[in-house]
């Protein structure tokens, strides 16, 4: 059930009860019971009291505006939000002025992603009760996740205002400070959230990310040890730590963390790109190459995938024909992409076929003309074919962009 609050049976419902026969009204009593959920029912139970009191025929407009609202809330806690927001709307046409149906309708509103509505609603929650902290906190979220980041610290601060111990709306603020790259902001919001509630991992990840985005891998790695301590599960805490390890260079712990993070989540896309990306680091191309497989399983939606895997298999030149094809679908996902030209370009130079070589560098180069890794590839091809002058040319354009592009090459197997 969702924080929102359930109304209770008012006083008129009780005297409108009264005013029944005996047996009528003990099974009004017992329908308000089941709609304000004094008994704990179950939500179709109350759903079904609340009907029943909406159809009586014998409450005011007052009551019957609560009916509406419970209904709501017990069909929003079944997902059934379209109803809830038709019961909802309901409410607030018996009772125009009630702060909590604008918060719930908003509550729904969120749960089906229109959040521009949902923000509407918690603006008129707060406008009717200016003391409304949950409102604030909600409406604050929202405009966060839209990148509003002003508008959401200026909701966080008013949530810690009205609640100084709301360790979440501290947590957020921190967030929205981070996400504007006020670190120092971020970290001591993190700190107040970690004061009030130690114990919530998510807090502690949250201030190592600001630190790591300080160059403070120390003490983000502290707060990631402290995070997993409290969560050994939480496998972001475990591909963060992994992130601070890498930049200290400390390549083995940065791998540990990483498979503990996958192996936590084997659908962690993020751990499974980073695993990928220190493997080249650590010239392991065949092992990013099944990492970068695994990425085309779980999004092969995602052209920049299928090109990572052309060009990690290019580089490890045994299945060239496969990496032309990740390169292939890699611009049939995204056409006209530099990046893609260069590796298919440098797969069939693998594969000698020196014109498709050619081609694929031209159409890169002719996006981005200062690509060393194009120019560089080109001018080896032009050799290979005879054209001595322009290969060299090419080669030495390369070379004045990026003066160890030769070794590259000769480390990818092209000398």
């Amino acid at each position: 059930m969702s924080a929102r609050g359930w109304f209770v049976l008012c006083l008129g419902a009780v005297l409108a009860a009264s005013m029944l026969p005996a047996p009528a009204a003990a099974q009004q009593s017992q329908n308000w019971k089941w709609c304000v959920n004094n008994e704990k029912a179950s939500l179709d139970l109350q759903i079904s009291g609340c009907t029943a009191v909406i159809q009586s025929g014998k409450e005011s407009a007052k009551n019957l505006a609560v009916a509406f609202m419970n209904r709501g809330n017990a069909l929003d806690d079944k997902g059934e939000f379209e109803r809830a927001i038709a019961d909802y709307n309901q409410s607030l046409q018996l009772n125009s002025n009630d702060a909590k149906a604008y918060f719930n309708r908003g509550l729904a509103y969120g749960r089906k992603n229109e959040n521009d509505r949902a923000i509407a609603d918690y603006s008129e929650a707060v406008r009717l009760d200016p003391k409304y902290t949950r409102a604030f906190s909600n409406r604050g979220r929202l405009y966060l996740n839209k990148g509003n980041y002003d508008s959401a610290i200026a909701d966080f601060s008013r949530t810690v205002k009205l609640d100084p111990k709301h360790a979440d709306a501290f947590n957020n603020r921190g967030r929205s400070y981070y996400a504007k790259k006020d670190n120092d902001r971020a970290i001591a919001d993190y700190s107040e959230a970690i004061r009030i509630n130690p114990k919530e991992s998510a807090y502690l990840r949250n201030r190592g990310l600001a630190l790591a985005a300080k160059g403070d891998q120390d003490r983000a790695i502290s707060d990631y040890d402290q995070a997993i301590r409290v969560d050994p599960k939480f496998a972001e805490a475990f591909n963060s730590r992994a992130v601070s390890y890498e930049d200290k260079k400390d390549y083995d712990r940065a791998m540990a963390d990483y498979n503990e993070a996958i192996r936590l989540n084997p659908k962690y896309v993020l751990a499974i790109s980073n695993r990928a990306l220190l493997h080249e680091t650590k010239n392991n191309y065949d092992l990013a190459a099944a990492d970068f497989g695994e990425l085309t399983k779980l999004e092969p939606a995602n052209a920049g995938h299928w090109n990572s895997r052309c060009w990690a298999r290019a580089i490890v030149g045994k299945e060239l024909q496969e990496a032309v094809a990740d390169c292939n679908e890699s611009l049939r996902l995204r056409p006209g992409d530099a990046e893609t030209f260069d590796s298919r370009g440098f797969a069939y130079l693998k594969l000698g076929d020196f014109e498709k070589s050619i081609a694929d560098y031209d159409a890169a180069l002719k996006i981005d003309p200062k690509k060393a890794y194009s120019l560089y590839g080109r001018g080896f091809a032009k050799q290979k074919k005879g054209d001595q002058a322009d290969g060299d040319a090419d080669m030495s354009a390369a070379k004045a962009i990026r003066a160890d592009i030769a070794d590259i090459f000769t480390r990818y197997g092209v000398k």
